[in-house]
């Protein structure tokens, strides 16, 4: 079933499991990031975000690209003023994203540039084709990352290797990517999206709470000192013990081992 979500973006419910909910991208040609698919994607990731039938989402561009970059058009005449107003929904739209309480896997074919690749960093894995490419050159415009790049990329590939992509602009292949942790996984073209997919359902069975939990205490505590991190953890992991879940889990665990417990989402 396709949710409409504005002319760029959709939600999509996977065909092979309901609980994977697809944010799909389609702006002709090359699903430039413009203030209108900025505002769809925050629309559809507050969708998914609130649907208790959705378990995991998968961010995919379609079989020709992710995201090419942002719509340089639309930026190229804008003064201080302007873009002090649109990099706050650039960013803001962006994090919408990054904040899904769910897994989210994106689906990286062909290009994932610029605003694209700041896209794709706020999910929690990636997956690429073997012949993508992703990069932030945004320095070649005379500019730098503006939705994420300068704190997401070295976050996930350290300082070092983020300064290289960032100061060169270069394209990033995918062997590459794999290789520094930018992609967790590099298969054929025509198996990224099938792919996505089939991870995103690996984690759509499991107890839904906790899932939010650990994504919210890894990423939070990631942003902290280690203190400050561990009371973020405590604080998660006895509020699960308020769940139908925990008791189900524990329960299933004494009774018939473990692996076997089946999980409600509450």
């Amino acid at each position: 079933m396709d949710e409409a979500v504005g002319e760029f973006v959709r939600v999509e419910r996977d065909g092979g499991d309901p609980a994977v909910a697809v944010i799909r991208l389609d702006r002709p040609k090359m699903n430039a990031i413009d203030a209108r698919v900025l505002r769809e994607l925050g629309a559809a990731a507050a969708r998914v975000s609130a649907d208790d039938d959705v378990r995991a989402v998968v961010v995919y561009g379609g079989e020709r690209v992710f995201a090419a970059g942002a719509d340089v058009k639309e930026m190229s005449e804008m003064g201080f003023a302007e873009m002090a107003d649109h990099s706050r929904v650039l960013q803001d739209s962006l994090t919408a994203v990054a904040r899904i309480p769910k897994p989210v896997i994106a689906a990286i074919t062909g290009f994932a540039l610029g605003g694209g690749c700041e896209l794709a960093l706020c999910a929690d894995f990636r997956v690429a084709a073997e012949d993508a490419r992703l990069g932030q050159p945004e320095i070649r415009l005379g500019v730098i990352p503006g939705a994420g790049g300068t704190q997401r990329l070295p976050r996930l590939i350290g300082p070092a290797r983020a300064k290289d992509l960032i100061f060169t602009g270069r394209h990033v292949a995918a062997e590459e990517a794999l290789s520094i942790g930018m992609v967790d996984a590099v298969v054929p073209a025509a198996d990224v999206y099938g792919h996505a997919v089939a991870m995103a359902a690996s984690y759509a069975d499991g107890p839904a709470l906790a899932l939010r939990a650990a994504k919210q205490a890894v990423d939070g505590g990631s942003e902290t000192d280690l203190a400050t991190g561990l009371e973020i953890e405590r604080m998660h992991f006895a509020g699960l013990f308020a769940t139908e879940d925990q008791k189900a889990g524990m329960r299933s665990f004494i009774e018939e081992g473990p692996g076997k417990a089946r999980f409600s989402g509450r």
